[in-house]
């Protein structure tokens, strides 16, 4: 049994809820709430327990009741939570891994038959086949333009048919062949629209993002702020490589240029006075594949005439016996 009590009372007791839930748990998932039957919505209860609470209630209430928080305790992180307190929605408090929750939450979602007036969520298509009906219901076909033929005295539709598009309103004819053909092509649960954590907001999105592209962005930033760097020539940690290197290049080309060396130079120095060197340090690592190639064609010959050599032994023949 529910509590019996007056509207004022039953608003204080969801008041003190509320404020609960709030300096108890720092994120929140907010989720669209359309469609959701209570019977689905004690399932998720359910599932969610004990990390997890969902909180349904008025926006007006539950908008008054944070503010009136916010100026009591001194927290403002949760006024962002008012503007997303729009249309059919409810608050999911957790203080599991909010991806896990999000998960868990999509788990729960239940075929629903599509009623006139619904807006459709998705596409809904016909496929082809036997549809169970007698050749008296053709007139629902006929009306919706559906190609169909009488198979073994049943209505069978020809090719598939998009019967719906997503977005549009379901009218009376199409809702009235999708029951007879029992198909429920929507299912409803609750959507997580936004993420709360601790102040910040953001779209659910992130939460599927992995360590890998968290490096990949981080990597493309500093790359970034590298070239920034270069181009305007304000120097920064990510473009201190950079500056090291071009430096060093700019010394050596003014110890090539003029009499100026040091030992890293010599080399460079040697190169360019011989550069016939260059092929020398080349030709070992060039000369070892024909040299390994060479030695195994050897072994395999030597290999393919020790056979010859022991053959006549093998016969067990000899001029002295």
């Amino acid at each position: 049994m529910g509590f019996k009590g007056t509207k004022q009372e039953k608003k204080e007791i969801y008041d003190r809820k509320m404020v609960d839930l709030l300096e108890n748990y720092t994120k929140a998932l907010i989720c669209a709430a359309d469609n959701v039957g209570s019977t689905q919505l004690q399932q998720i209860r359910r599932g969610l327990r004990p990390e997890s609470v969902v909180l349904m209630g008025k926006n007006t209430l539950m908008k008054r009741t944070i503010r009136t928080y916010a100026e009591r305790s001194g927290n403002m992180a949760v006024l962002s939570l008012m503007p997303l307190l729009v249309g059919n929605v409810g608050l999911i408090f957790t203080k599991g891994d909010l991806k896990e929750v999000r998960e868990e939450v999509a788990k729960y979602k239940v075929g629903a038959p599509a009623r006139v007036g619904l807006v459709a969520p998705i596409d809904v298509t016909i496929p082809p086949g036997s549809t169970g009906l007698d050749p008296s219901q053709t007139s629902f076909f006929q009306v919706l333009n559906i190609p169909t033929k009488i198979n073994k005295g049943t209505v069978e539709i020809v090719s598939s048919v998009e019967l719906i598009k997503k977005g549009e309103k379901v009218g009376s004819s199409e809702a009235a062949l999708l029951a007879k053909l029992g198909i429920r092509p929507f299912s409803y649960g609750l959507v997580v629209q936004m993420v709360y954590d601790d102040g910040s907001v953001f779209d659910p999105a992130v939460l599927d993002l992995t360590e890998d592209d968290l490096v990949g962005r981080f990597a493309t930033g500093v790359s970034a702020v590298a070239a920034l760097s270069l181009a305007i020539g304000y120097p920064t940690l990510a473009a201190a490589t950079h500056y090291f290197l071009n430096s060093y290049k700019n010394v050596l080309a003014v110890a090539l240029a003029t009499d100026y060396s040091y030992p890293h130079a010599e080399t460079a120095k040697e190169y360019l006075k011989d550069p016939s060197k260059f092929a020398v340090a080349a030709a070992p690592a060039a000369s070892e594949t024909p040299a390994d190639a060479a030695g195994g064609g050897k072994v395999e010959e030597e290999k393919k005439v020790e056979p010859e050599e022991e053959s006549d032994d093998d016969m067990g023949l000899s001029l002295f016996d």
